[in-house]
């Protein structure tokens, strides 16, 4: 799931890739893909929990991309 201003960036709210194995590759293939999301701030949610670093990713996983934000 895509979130805020990423969908005008990837055109869609949803979006479909190839199997990828970690948020790594993850990264790499929507950077080939989107090469404006070189440029942009966003955080990867895997099972709705934000991550930081390299996390495995599995057919089961739900992944989103979310814009920066700020709580108040």
């Amino acid at each position: 799931m895509i979130f805020g201003q990423l969908t005008d960036i990837l055109g869609s709210s949803t979006v479909e890739l190839p199997s990828v194995k970690d948020s790594n590759e993850l990264q790499r293939i929507l950077v080939e893909k989107y090469p404006l999301l070189a440029n942009t701030k966003y955080r990867i949610a895997i099972n709705k929990q934000l991550v930081s670093g390299n996390v495995n990713i599995t057919e089961e996983t739900a992944i989103a991309l979310l814009p920066p934000f700020s709580g108040g």
